[in-house]
């Protein structure tokens, strides 16, 4: 082609399309679901900065893994990883600058060394076979988001240092007592659902928004007070007799206290931000005194379950809900036009 011809525009367009698919490909690999049982005949670039291994048979990590200084996220969530196979980890100097670490569903039976990682922000441990929270002092303070659901943890310990942390989830274990929180200052989250806590005890934490104690063995909600930040709190399938300590959580959006044994809707007719409210499956006798109970949310709320409660058998039960809250838009299992 002569200097001064049109140049071709279409080929220059697959070019410069190419380019950036080709710079994301250096960047991000995803290899979920391939059912690999190693790298082997993977290329790995060496400019990596997420590695997604998700699903696949990895018993063991390859080691050029090691070798990928920019390495931001790396995945190896379902697979079939023990404590063995990921200890090598916490010696791999070049990749310290992880944030986001997942050894979610593997086969670990203690918490990995993660050390090294000085900067490090998620780390996800659940749906394994761990015991004990004993190697947390270890991983960085920076840490925002942890998870150790599924697992067989008995003691909230050496949580202490996570000041800088926004969600723990440590659902499905075997906690008794809620304790040492004290220092989670920003803490926003906490999902504590599935374990055998008996009395709430949120260690002075005020800025938490949404807290899980659904499936647990409590019979009273007292030790809210103080969580005026709450959006949402679920406490389904406990013994909860009694709607309590709720009156001073005026930013509440979602209550769920379903599955409970409640006889009266009280403690809410200050919360004028209430959306979800969830009582079914509890011994609510009648829907005489609903309306001054939720006084102050009538016009905010927009679904209310009261199935299964003995009031949910009136003949007037769906027609007086409505007029109640002229903006319900479900009612138990039906969306209403």
């Amino acid at each position: 082609m002569a200097s001064g011809d049109p140049v071709d525009a279409p080929a220059a367009a697959a070019a410069a399309a190419a380019e950036p698919m080709e710079v994301e490909a250096d960047r991000f690999l995803d290899l979920t679901s391939c059912q690999l049982h190693d790298l082997s005949e993977v290329e790995i670039p060496p400019t990596l900065e997420e590695l997604d291994l998700t699903a696949n048979r990895l018993a063991a990590v390859d080691p050029r893994i090691g070798r990928l200084p920019g390495l931001r996220k790396l995945s190896f969530r379902q697979n079939l990883l023990d404590d063995a196979a990921v200890a090598p980890l916490s010696t791999w100097a070049d990749i310290a600058g992880l944030q986001e670490l997942v050894f979610r569903d593997n086969k670990l039976t203690t918490i990995p060394d993660a050390s090294i990682f000085k900067g490090l922000l998620v780390f996800d441990v659940s749906f394994n076979e761990i015991s004990s929270l004993k190697g947390l002092s270890k991983v960085s303070s920076t840490l925002k988001e942890l998870y150790v659901s599924k697992n067989e943890v008995a003691k909230m310990e050496e949580l202490e240092h996570f000041h800088a942390l926004q969600i723990l989830e440590l659902g499905s274990n075997r906690l008794r007592v809620m304790e040492n929180l004290e220092t989670l200052a920003n803490l926003q989250e906490l999902w504590l659902g599935r374990n055998r806590i008996k009395t709430i005890n949120l260690c002075g934490l005020k800025s938490i928004k949404k807290l899980s104690l659904q499936s647990n063995r409590l019979t009273s909600m007292n030790g809210l007070q103080e969580c005026i930040a709450l959006e949402e709190l679920y406490l389904s399938h406990n013994g909860i007799q009694k709607m309590e300590g709720l009156s001073t959580l005026q930013n509440i959006r979602v209550l769920d206290v379903s599955s409970n044994k409640i006889t009266v809707i009280e403690d809410v007719e200050t919360l004028s931000r209430l959306e979800d409210l969830w009582l079914n499956d509890n011994q609510i006798p009648s829907l005489d005194g609903i309306e001054s109970a939720l006084a102050s949310s009538r016009e905010k709320l927009t679904t209310i379950y009261l199935e299964r409660n003995p009031c949910a058998k009136a003949p007037n039960y769906s027609s007086t809900l409505k007029t109640i809250f002229p903006n319900l838009e479900q009612l138990d299992s039906d969306m209403l036009a």
